[in-house]
């Protein structure tokens, strides 16, 4: 049985976004946030909704539980001084925890993570036959010799 840690990162979350725009709804508000305050501007992909869920659904199966707090963190950036030309070293800054909150939120109406009491969120059952069957897909689509032991 193929796993996410089987195939690369890039190549799993560009299959899951592609099968997520089937199962879940993006929101009209998308388009105008950033991703966090450490950002100038939203961001530019036409597929970010998508792209970002799928982010988050590998990384709550890779670090379950997971809270929003420390996804938050995880989805941060480095934000600038007071202005672009300042000295000063730049502070981290933490991801948008509304658009974390929100993609969790419609993950788990399609039945992909669910909520653990106290502890944060995890994936269910049917998310890692989800998982399973799109890393086995994405490995038979791959051409790398490394690889061929996992076929």
């Amino acid at each position: 049985m193929v796993t996410i840690y089987d195939v690369p990162a890039d190549a799993l979350i560009e299959a899951v976004a592609t099968r997520l725009e089937d199962r879940i709804d993006e929101p009209d508000w998308v388009a105008f946030t950033k991703s966090g305050s450490g950002k100038e501007l939203p961001p530019e992909q036409d597929d970010f909704w998508y792209v970002r869920s799928a982010s988050l659904l590998r990384k709550v199966a890779q670090n379950e539980p997971i809270g929003i707090e420390r996804l938050a963190t995880e989805y941060g950036s480095k934000k600038r001084g007071s202005n672009r030309y300042s000295v000063r070293p730049g502070e981290h800054a933490a991801g948008s925890r509304n658009l974390i909150r929100t993609s969790l939120q419609a993950l788990e109406e399609t039945g992909l993570v669910m909520t653990a009491a106290g502890e944060g969120r995890r994936v269910s059952d049917e998310g890692e036959a989800f998982l399973s069957e799109v890393a086995t897909e994405v490995l038979d689509d791959l051409d790398r010799p490394e690889l061929e032991r996992y076929a």
